[in-house]
C-alpha cells in the first residue's frame, strides 16, 4: 500500500505542482497540503482524473492553531473506490480569509462546510446557504476554536415565571475555574478493603 501511496504522491506533485505544497505518508495514509486558492480545481482533478478518481467526499473538518499566522487548517477526506485508497487534503487558512466552496464538485460538502463555518468561523464563498448548523440562531462565537471558553458565554434554563426558555450570561469566568486533578483514592487516610488482610 505504501508504494501505491508514494506513486499517488508523485502523480499529484507532477500533475498539480501549481497546487501541491507538500505530500506526507504517515501511518499508511497520504496527506497532501495545497494552496487555498486551488481547492476547487484540485478537488475537480482528484475526482475526474483517471489516475485518482476520488469520487467520494467522506468529511470536511478543520483544526485550530491559534499561534499560527494561518490559524485554521481545513482538512478534506476523500475515498477512491476504484483504486481503493483514501487521501487527506489539507489547506492552511487565515482567520480573515474566505475559502471557495467545493459544492460544485461534491454536493455532499454542503452540510460539512456549514458545520466548519458554525464551529470554527471559516467562511466559504459560493455556498448557497451558509448559516449555522449545530448551534442556535443568534449564538455568539465558534465553539471549537481553542479560545472559546469551556463554559460558553450564555446558559439557558427554563423559567417557571416566564414559562419559557431564557438565556442568561454565564457568571463563572474562565480564569477563576479550578480543577481538582487528584484521584479520589489519593490522599485518603483510610485502609482500602483489599488491603485490610495484607501485611
Amino acid at each position: 500500500m505504501s508504494e501505491a501511496l508514494q506513486e499517488l504522491a508523485e502523480l499529484l506533485q507532477s500533475r498539480r505542482e501549481d497546487a501541491v505544497q507538500s505530500c506526507e505518508i504517515a501511518n499508511g495514509e497520504l496527506s497532501v497540503s495545497i494552496v487555498p486558492s486551488q481547492i476547487v480545481s484540485f478537488m475537480e482533478f482528484l475526482k475526474q482524473d483517471a489516475g485518482t478518481q476520488f469520487s467520494t467526499l467522506i468529511d470536511i473538518t478543520a483544526v485550530d492553531y491559534p499561534e499560527r499566522e494561518k490559524r485554521f487548517e481545513l482538512v478534506y477526506h476523500l475515498l477512491s473506490m476504484v483504486h481503493n485508497v483514501r487521501i487527506r487534503v489539507k489547506s492552511a487558512v487565515a482567520v480573515d480569509r474566505a475559502v471557495a466552496s467545493i459544492i460544485s464538485v461534491f454536493p455532499a460538502a454542503n452540510w460539512y462546510e456549514r458545520e466548519v463555518f458554525d464551529m470554527y468561523g471559516v467562511v466559504f464563498t459560493g455556498h448557497p446557504d451558509l448559516r449555522r448548523l449545530l448551534t442556535d440562531y443568534g449564538f455568539r462565537g465558534h465553539p471549537l476554536r481553542k479560545d472559546f471558553p469551556t463554559t460558553g458565554y450564555v446558559e439557558l434554563r427554563y423559567d417557571e415565571v416566564e414559562k419559557r426558555v431564557v438565556y442568561e450570561p454565564v457568571s463563572l469566568v474562565q480564569e477563576y475555574r479550578q480543577f481538582d486533578f487528584m484521584s479520589p483514592w489519593e490522599g485518603a487516610n483510610y485502609i482500602m478493603p483489599a488491603k485490610e488482610g495484607a501485611k
